[in-house]
């Protein structure tokens, strides 16, 4: 019998060479998940709006992610596909159009309303749970949230969502651009702007 074959083989020693597999773990699973979205859309699977706003969210997500792992080493995402054998073709031709695949060049269509208000919803967030909370580094990203959704007929002018992101820019719009915002009110706006995504998903599908 030889304990140490039975002992669990660890990856990392440090726990900054731990966040690094973490990080990369990260942009794996989004390569696959989007590989796995494409083939859905192709297969008639999702429908185009649902398609649309899962894609765009996880392309938000690869470019977060892809600057956590970009180095010498991995300098094109070419490079990591390659040194961990990840065959998505799919998700590496969506990756380097940067957009859905239905969305076109026109700057004014639905489909592209649909990834800037995914992205925005999600940029907003992001830096919230980032503890980035001063009044001038989160009012703009919600300004131009509630500016995409009112240019959306698909949306009724009674939406809810669009209620919950103008109330937060009001209150923001009321305060001093160096103002931060209370943990209070952090909790509160990530609540409100989580229902506020849900209910624009869910729009999206009854559309």
């Amino acid at each position: 019998m030889r304990p140490e074959l039975y002992e669990e083989v660890k990856l990392y020693k440090t726990a900054r060479e731990r966040e690094t597999y973490d990080n990369m773990a990260d942009l794996f699973s989004i390569m696959n998940t989007l590989q796995c979205l494409e083939k859905a859309y192709i297969r008639d699977a999702v429908t185009p709006r649902e398609y649309t706003a899962a894609c765009s969210k996880l392309l938000v997500q690869y470019k977060a992610a892809f600057k956590l792992v970009q180095s010498a080493d991995y300098p094109t995402v070419e490079a990591f596909m390659k040194k961990f054998r990840l065959d998505c073709p799919a998700a590496l031709e969506r990756v380097k159009e940067g957009r859905p695949i239905t969305i076109k060049d026109d700057k004014g269509s639905t489909s592209k309303a649909i990834a800037d208000t995914v992205s925005l919803f999600i940029t907003i967030m992001d830096k919230l749970r980032l503890q980035i909370r001063a009044v001038d580094e989160v009012q703009p990203d919600l300004r131009d949230l509630m500016d995409t959704m009112a240019t959306m007929a698909i949306l009724p002018e009674d939406f809810d969502g669009k209620q919950k992101v103008n109330m937060w820019y009001q209150t923001l719009n009321g305060m001093k651009a160096s103002d931060e915002l209370t943990d209070e009110q952090v909790r509160q706006m990530l609540f409100d702007l989580e229902q506020a995504y849900n209910s624009f998903n869910r729009s999206l599908q009854h559309t």
